[in-house]
């Protein structure tokens, strides 16, 4: 199975995959450190992306300007930062409880786009 998305640009690779196992065995060893276990360091990791989620939606509320104290305080490409932090934190967070996460992932991404692409293996036949 591919990790590249239909239509999309650069694929799911390898090398991002690398990153993100690097940076799961980095917290892990950090939250050991502290004596965290893995079903704590697990809820804590799923709470960091709802903390990167937050400043998202903060970005939106800053470049659209609809916070009428702040006015606009943030542009679209600091929401794109953002987004991607959402991302970024989540794929670590898969990686931190599945050793298999790049396969876990490609898997349920074909089986959610399955639903929404006409065509897809996932999607054919349904």
């Amino acid at each position: 199975m591919t990790e590249e998305l239909h239509g999309a640009g650069a694929p799911l690779d390898g090398a991002a995959w690398e990153t993100v196992r690097a940076l799961a065995a980095r917290f892990d060893a950090a939250s050991a450190e502290l004596g965290v276990v893995p079903p704590q360091s697990h809820v804590l990791q799923v709470l960091k992306i709802g903390e990167e989620f937050g400043e998202a939606a903060q970005a939106v509320i800053g470049a659209t300007g609809t916070n009428p104290r702040k006015g606009r305080s943030h542009e679209w490409d600091d929401v794109h930062d953002e987004v991607c932090d959402v991302i970024i934190t989540g794929m670590v967070a898969l990686a931190r409880m599945r050793p298999d996460a790049a396969e876990y992932f490609a898997s349920q991404l074909a089986l959610k786009a399955g639903r929404f692409l006409p065509g897809s293996a996932a999607g054919e036949g349904a």
